[in-house]
C-alpha cells in the first residue's frame, strides 16, 4: 500500500518560510521522481517544483524560482519543500506526488499553507 504523507502546512505571516516535508511508503523511492504541487481556492492544482529520483534536477514554477527549493533523501523516503519568502499568493492546499514510469503516480493527501498577516 502506497501512502505519502505531507506534514508541515500552518499559518505564516508574508516573508515568512515554511518547511514541508513529505514520507513516502510502499514504493521504492529512488526510483520515483517526487513533485510538489498546489491548489488554491478557485483554482487548478499546478506544478511547484519537481525533483528527480536521485535528486540530480530539481525544476520549479517560475512563480516560486529563488524562493522554494525541493530537496529529497532516499536514505529517509523524504522529500521536502523549503519556502522562503513566502507571499499571500502562496496561499493553498500543497500536495506531495511521486511519479515513476511508465504512468504511475501518487498523492498525498494534502497540507494547508495560509500566508496572512
Amino acid at each position: 500500500q502506497v501512502q505519502l504523507v505531507e506534514s508541515g502546512g500552518g499559518l505564516v505571516q508574508p516573508g515568512g518560510s515554511l518547511r514541508l516535508s513529505c514520507a513516502a511508503s510502499g514504493i521504492t523511492f529512488s526510483r520515483y521522481a517526487m513533485n510538489w504541487y498546489r491548489q488554491a481556492p478557485g483554482k487548478e492544482r499546478e506544478l511547484v517544483a519537481g525533483i528527480t529520483g536521485a535528486g540530480g534536477s530539481a525544476r520549479y514554477a517560475d512563480s516560486v524560482k529563488g524562493r522554494f527549493t525541493i530537496s529529497r533523501d532516499n536514505a529517509k523516503n523524504t522529500v521536502s519543500l523549503q519556502m522562503n519568502s513566502l507571499k499571500r499568493e502562496d496561499t493553498a492546499v500543497y500536495y506531495c506526488n511521486a511519479r515513476g514510469v511508465p504512468s504511475l503516480s501518487y498523492w498525498g493527501q494534502g497540507t494547508q499553507v495560509t500566508v496572512s498577516s
